[in-house]
């Protein structure tokens, strides 16, 4: 029950459904997030997603703050 308010909540927010939401994760889940082809393929998956368009230096700080183990706890100190 929690699961399905959680995700309806998501959705609402956001336009991204639980399928959409569960294949990322499991995409996540299998990936070697220290491969730097496939954080961006992530990346530009997200930006799809959200509808957000990510530029070249973004993703560049998104890549090396994740592939250097150095990505803040509060996420919207990256932007």
């Amino acid at each position: 029950m929690f699961k399905d308010n959680f995700f309806k909540k998501v959705e609402n927010k956001t336009n991204v459904n639980k399928e959409t939401i569960m294949s990322l994760a499991k995409k996540l889940q299998s990936s070697n997030m220290k491969d730097e082809k496939v954080i961006r393929e992530v990346i530009q998956e997200v930006g799809n997603i959200s509808g957000k368009d990510v530029s070249k230096e973004k993703e560049d700080k998104i890549v090396k703050a994740i592939v250097s183990d150095n990505v803040p706890t509060n996420i919207d100190k990256m932007f």
